[in-house]
């Protein structure tokens, strides 16, 4: 009788623990989600996060929310299944289609493009291959940067050969394969290769070889006069206020970044990258291989340090900017954990969000956001003056929930000169050089202002230091060498 008594105490002392770890392990499931949820929370109301955010750990769902306004026209909310404009991020699907014609013996990656666009100019086009486009190693210089681009080429229409006859005779930077030099036109030249060797549109080819198989239905190629359900609205910043964003013809981003979707869209992108659905394994391995940058096939691939320790992890990402959109897509395949975020206010910080997530999924310390210093300025010098301004600034830079951001000073600096406070935005420019002495935009910023005022000598002299610090600046050794002759 002992004896049996004994053993039905030892099972009932086992279920006790076993659902007492249960519980346990429940309890910090949630405090991990309770984190994440207040970390962006405290993003959002800080207004430097206003999109949609998905989280899984372990290839499982345990964060997903909308913040902010996907219409703030019409107060409607962001949701996960908003639909945002994703930017680069659409190279990692231009990148799979060129791989997929690979593996079907359609094309090779280190053949001359000139294999497949005949027409393409022989004297650059021989020397390129899909690698070289794939790695951004081609030595073509990216489109956005040529003269007049946002304010003209951007809003007009184009079809992918009349765009590709924009730049395919510029003199290339560097010997393909040398260096690597970040290009959108490479990758718009690979989806006009698609379109060659398949016989459809890259469009096509996203629907019919990624998006149906993977039942991506709220992901597609974005078209400006489309009804689109569910579409969040392009913004940008200005201060803590905001304002639509500038218009974009979608057939000029195209392979490079023309792509909408949702996060709960992409959490079944990374799922089948863990399968062989889409392609054989080898050929994933490639697409993960870094190359030059640490550049793989339409990836980044880098190891992020978790915590305060020396320790990382593996992370497969990329980001994505277009305007009114800034987004970010981040792999960890040692856990399978992924995070990604969609913002429609343009850029903002989404690198560190996503730090401050990957340590929580570690249960390691991470940063809470702190507000942003140069925006309360901005807002306490149009209320009260520059005088007001200054001193406020004085204790919020020792305050703990606050930080000071060079682009973000920057920016207010420029708000306030465009708008014709020339005295104020001086006095912002030269808390920037305060901050950030060895930076040569901080330099260029201010001898820009004090050239407004009036003031060339100081001009001069700011100018001097920004191309001292970054002889890479043209813009401003032109605008010195300028000065200097009068």
């Amino acid at each position: 009788m002992k004896s049996n008594l004994s053993q039905t105490s030892k099972r009932i002392l086992c279920i006790g623990i076993f659902f007492q770890l249960i519980t346990i392990s429940i309890s910090t499931a949630q405090t991990k989600v309770d984190k994440i949820d207040k970390v962006m929370q405290l993003y959002s109301s800080y207004n430097q996060f206003n999109g949609s955010v998905l989280v899984a750990e372990k290839g499982k769902v345990v964060y997903k929310k909308g913040f902010g306004l996907a219409n703030m026209e019409w107060d409607i909310k962001n949701k996960p299944d908003t639909k945002h404009r994703l930017g680069s991020i659409t190279k990692q699907f231009t990148a799979m289609l060129i791989l997929q014609l690979v593996e079907q013996g359609k094309l090779k990656l280190d053949v001359p493009i000139t294999t497949y666009l005949p027409n393409y100019t022989k004297a650059t086009g021989d020397k390129i291959t899909i690698h070289h486009l794939l790695t951004h190693t081609s030595g073509i210089p990216n489109y956005t940067s040529f003269a007049g681009f946002f304010q003209n080429t951007s809003r007009n229409p184009y079809t992918p050969e009349e765009f590709v006859n924009v730049f395919k005779d510029s003199t290339l930077q560097f010997v393909p394969g040398q260096k690597f030099a970040y290009s959108n036109s490479g990758y718009f030249l690979l989806g006009y290769i698609i379109e060659k060797v398949s016989g459809k549109t890259y469009e096509q080819m996203l629907q019919e070889n990624i998006f149906t198989p993977l039942k991506m239905n709220n992901t597609g190629y974005d078209h400006h006069h489309t009804i689109l359900k569910n579409r969040a609205g392009a913004y940008q910043k200005n201060g803590n206020s905001y304002l639509n964003a500038g218009f974009l013809d979608m057939s000029i981003p195209y392979a490079a970044g023309s792509m909408y979707s949702t996060v709960e869209d992409l959490y079944l992108w990374d799922q089948a990258l863990y399968t062989d659905k889409l392609i054989s394994k080898k050929s994933k391995e490639l697409m993960y291989t870094p190359f030059k940058a640490n550049y793989g096939y339409g990836w980044s691939i880098r190891y992020q340090k978790i915590g305060k320790s020396n320790d990382s992890i593996k992370v497969i990402g990329h980001g994505g900017g277009i305007n009114g959109f800034n987004t970010l897509i981040s792999r960890y395949p040692s856990d399978q954990n992924f995070v990604i975020l969609l913002n429609n206010t343009g850029r903002t910080n989404l690198g560190e969000m996503t730090t401050a997530i990957t340590n929580i999924l570690n249960n390691l310390p991470y940063e809470e956001p702190k507000k942003s210093l140069a925006f309360s300025l901005l807002d306490i010098i149009k209320k009260n003056g520059i005088t007001s301004g200054l001193a406020e600034f004085k204790k919020l830079k020792k305050s703990a929930i606050h930080k000071i951001d060079q682009r973000e000073m920057n920016s207010a600096g420029y708000q306030l000169l465009r708008s014709g406070k020339v005295k104020e935005a001086i006095e912002i420019f030269k808390l920037n050089v305060d901050a950030f002495p060895k930076s040569g935009n901080v330099y260029d910023s201010l001898g820009e202002a004090y050239m407004t005022d009036g003031n060339n000598e100081l001009a001069i002299e700011n100018y001097k230091k920004s191309v001292e610090i970054d002889p890479k600046n043209s813009s401003g050794a032109a605008i010195l060498k300028k000065l200097q002759s009068k």
